[in-house]
């Protein structure tokens, strides 16, 4: 990624092609992920082996839309963005078809190649009350 804000289209490519080479490629080595249930994992290959039975199962015709909302730099090789997340499942899905939308929180920092994630968290939108997931308008 040349600039830190291009972190939402590449992140939305590699997902859509299901290609975890690609997915893999975003993240620094010792990166940190956090998934929409909370399972914290760190490294790429914990990334990747993470996702890659997903989108091999029930994730395999699924597509992510992708929308960021802001960029705070910090420093010259330093960045957090935030971008809002529509997970849309398709037939594969044991619930069937339906959308998520989480909220991401991407830090990314400048190294050889350009800019990659170095911590991301992944946070789905519900109703605290309920626990209903909530689509953003």
């Amino acid at each position: 990624m040349e600039r830190p804000e291009n972190v939402a289209a590449a992140f939305q490519s590699a997902w859509n092609t299901h290609d975890m080479a690609a997915f893999g490629a975003l993240f620094h080595e010792d990166a940190t992920f956090v998934n929409r249930f909370a399972h914290y994992v760190r490294g790429v290959q914990e990334i990747v082996a993470l996702h890659r039975p997903l989108h091999e199962t029930i994730y395999r015709d699924s597509t992510l839309d992708n929308e960021l909302i802001d960029t705070v730099p910090m420093g010259e090789d330093g960045a957090i963005v935030h971008f809002w997340s529509r997970l849309s499942t398709g037939a594969t899905h044991p619930a069937g078809p339906h959308a998520v939308d989480t909220l991401i929180l991407a830090v990314l920092r400048r190294g050889d190649g350009g800019w990659r994630i170095q911590a991301l968290e992944n946070v789905t939108l519900t109703d605290p009350r309920t626990g209903e997931i909530v689509l953003r308008r």
